[in-house]
């Protein structure tokens, strides 16, 4: 999927209304890792047009060449990649962020976790409450981290994006800024993403020139790319059609099946507590492993870093989550394989610990609800 769509310090940077992009990782830049989603952040509308693909002797070679070799009818693949437009805004909206914006876990998380967020999570779970639960049961994943995600992209479908798919990705297959680190490796990427998106609407006989979602071509409530829908995407509702646009059904159940896919542990909490010794830690040596679990817990405490209780007791490799906090003292945890997972859905440990408190903060208020109105 998703992804799910990058953008973590460009989000920083902007007075972000809705989902949630992370960054386009905390490190690392294989082609291989998940990618993550972009904001759907509102764009004026006169920016939403541009020269169509047809005038492209590239894009046209692209749409021959996957006619062939996927065994599509060459002049609908032709059609379809002519019409999409090359939206300069989508390419400027790609450029790498200042270097010099520091990150702020404590800013980011007011973005997304405030009683307007937290109010619609809970009406959410009241109406998908039985969906959730039977999610739940079938996939493992707890319902506030279902919850959580739907939450941070999209405000539970509240903001979906407004670009149409087509063009946002068809602009970042052909026109990803040069400016970027990781050009050509991203326009590849993309041009899958074109490919899958294209694939998907012939085999359901619907229109690729109607969906509308992030200016990195993510769609829906839960933001999946198209090669997450085609490999993620869950019929839940039984209606033989994933809609991830409309049915909370379909939702629900992809985005499990989505964390199930990735390796999510039932029942293993996503990270704990943790202090330091100051006599023994080896801050660099616990960080080097960036947000991938590595350490057991005794090798953990060995570098200095304390952990109690439940913690002593996992199973499971460790890894330490820094969460900096601009200028001041940055925030850890002890992430454990379930805190990676959700950076398989957005290449963050922000994004991660945003959708893990959302839900939280989400189910502590439905709790309080039932209290007041048993």
């Amino acid at each position: 999927m998703p992804l799910l769509a990058f953008l973590f310090a460009f989000l920083l940077a902007l007075p972000l209304v809705a989902p949630a992009q992370g960054a386009e990782g905390d490190s690392g830049s294989s082609a291989s890792k998940p990618q993550p989603r972009a904001s759907t952040r509102a764009r004026p509308a006169a920016q939403r047009s541009g020269p169509p693909y047809a005038e492209r002797e590239e894009a046209m070679q692209f749409a021959d060449d996957l006619a062939a070799r996927r065994d599509l009818d060459p002049a609908w693949v032709r059609s379809m990649v002519g019409q999409a437009q090359n939206l300069a805004v989508v390419s400027r909206l790609m450029q790498p962020p200042p270097a010099s914006q520091p990150k702020n876990w404590k800013l980011y998380r007011s973005r997304f976790i405030d009683a307007t967020r937290i109010g619609a999570g809970v009406r959410f779970w009241n109406e998908n409450r039985r969906t959730l639960e039977r999610a739940e049961q079938e996939f493992g994943v707890p319902a506030e981290i279902i919850v959580g995600i739907i939450g941070v992209e999209t405000i539970y479908g509240q903001q979906m994006g407004d670009f149409r798919v087509i063009d946002a990705l068809a602009t970042l297959a052909f026109d990803f800024p040069e400016s970027h680190p990781r050009a050509a490796e991203r326009s590849k990427y993309f041009r899958g993403e074109l490919e899958q998106f294209l694939v998907l609407h012939r085999q359901e006989r619907t229109s690729p020139l109607k969906p509308r979602g992030s200016y990195a071509g993510a769609w829906g409530m839960p933001q999946f790319m198209p090669s997450s829908l085609a490999r993620w995407g869950v019929d839940y509702d039984g209606d033989k059609v994933v809609d991830l646009a409309r049915s909370t059904e379909d939702v629900i159940g992809s985005v499990a099946n989505y964390f199930k896919g990735y390796g999510w542990n039932t029942g293993m909490p996503t990270h704990y507590p943790v202090r330091f010794d100051p006599t023994k830690l080896n801050l660099e040596g616990l960080l080097a492993p960036d947000i991938l679990p590595t350490f057991n817990a005794a090798r953990f405490q060995e570098l200095g870093a304390v952990i109690e209780g439940p913690a002593l007791a996992h199973k499971g490799p460790l890894a330490l989550i820094e969460l900096q906090n601009g200028e001041e003292a940055p925030t850890y945890v002890a992430g454990t394989e379930n805190f990676y997972v959700i950076t398989r859905y957005n290449w963050s440990s922000y994004y991660a610990m945003a959708v893990i408190e959302l839900g939280r903060e989400v189910k502590e208020a439905l709790g309080r609800q039932t209290a007041r109105n048993p």
